[in-house]
């Protein structure tokens, strides 16, 4: 009996051990099609979603949209925050030249990117000039590759993003605590004053373009000393921070008898940081005419005198300028004295 149990015992071994290795090679061949057949799975799954993609990127402005560049800083201030808006509005993308990032990205953070000039030449753009105020046409521009034309500077294009625009003209660190720095050493009779004007006065070539091609004036003595008496009877020992291109005539003509003005601009038409710097950082602000003075005004926010119906009736400057597009509703203007023309 033992040796009949060894000789029958090997074939249900050979039998159980080729049942075990037949189930181990299904078993691995069912795993390795599965494999096969997820892989192939995610391989089709991007194919499966094209509608969802382009529902997505629809939205994404298409297209670049720029500006020309005119005039010095207040100009492009007032073309950047142009473009701004209007490409924003329009579901563009919007890019500036190397020459208008070379003149505002030393003073602000701006962000808006650069259209290098080797791409800016390959491409057809179409012009469209733009008056200076907010038109409806402006909010439906037909063109993928547009360049805004004119000299737009109203806010009536961008003033529903002001705390945007604002952020874009943000200063720099280093230019801001330099002007707080000189700031803060002011005194007005041995005191520190807690209510700073800042007052800008345009001369410079508008002192001659003004009375012979545009019929109009220049802020006079008169003006100045008006719009200062404006708030030293609203406030108790305030000072004003003087900036101008033409400081010679402002230290003859402005009244600092009270002690209570400071001339502190340089007047350095070619690097402006210093002088807007000051004005912006000044609780409110007086200004004469230009882009220059508005755009202080804007971005120091408070209280803002400007000069009124500087020019006649008839001049041509009304044809590109409407006034109420250029000052905010809330300023105050005082009207300039229009005699001088009247007398020719």
């Amino acid at each position: 009996m033992v040796s009949s149990t060894q000789v029958s015992s090997p074939f249900p071994v050979v039998q159980f051990t080729l049942f075990v290795f037949l189930a181990s090679i299904i078993f691995h061949l069912q795993q390795r099609l599965m494999k096969i057949q997820s892989v192939g799975e995610l391989r089709r799954q991007p194919e499966s979603y094209p509608l969802e993609s382009q529902r997505s990127t629809s939205s994404l402005p298409t297209g670049i949209w720029t500006v020309n560049v005119q005039g010095r800083l207040g100009n492009q201030m007032g073309e950047y925050a142009t473009l701004y808006a209007l490409a924003k509005m329009n579901g563009r993308s919007a890019y500036i030249s190397a020459q208008m990032h070379n003149t505002l990205a030393p003073i602000f953070k701006i962000t808006l990117p650069i259209l290098h000039s080797t791409v800016a030449s390959k491409i057809s753009w179409k012009n469209y000039y733009l008056n200076d105020w907010m038109e409806e046409r402006y909010r439906h521009i037909p063109g993928e590759y547009v360049r805004l034309t004119g000299y737009p500077c109203s806010w009536t294009f961008y003033h529903h993003l002001r705390d945007e625009i604002r952020r874009e003209f943000t200063l720099h660190d280093h230019v801001k605590n330099e002007a707080q720095a000189f700031l803060q050493g002011l005194q007005v009779n041995g005191k520190r004053p807690t209510t700073y004007v800042g007052v800008h006065v345009r001369r410079g070539d508008y002192v001659h373009v003004m009375p012979n091609i545009w019929k109009g004036v220049v802020a006079d003595r008169r003006y100045l000393d008006q719009a200062l008496n404006w708030f030293r009877e609203r406030y108790s020992s305030p000072i004003f921070v003087v900036t101008s291109n033409g400081m010679a005539w402002c230290r003859e003509n402005i009244n600092a008898s009270l002690g209570d003005v400071v001339f502190a601009g340089n007047g350095n038409e070619g690097s402006p940081a210093k002088d807007f710097a000051l004005l912006t950082q000044c609780n409110h602000t007086i200004m004469t005419i230009g882009t220059f003075g508005i755009w202080a005004a804007y971005l120091a926010g408070g209280q803002t005198i400007y000069l009124a119906n500087y020019t006649l009736p008839d001049s041509p400057f009304l044809k590109v300028f409407k006034p109420e597009a250029a000052f905010l509703p809330e300023w105050v203007g005082i009207a300039a004295d229009l005699s001088p023309l009247l007398k020719h």
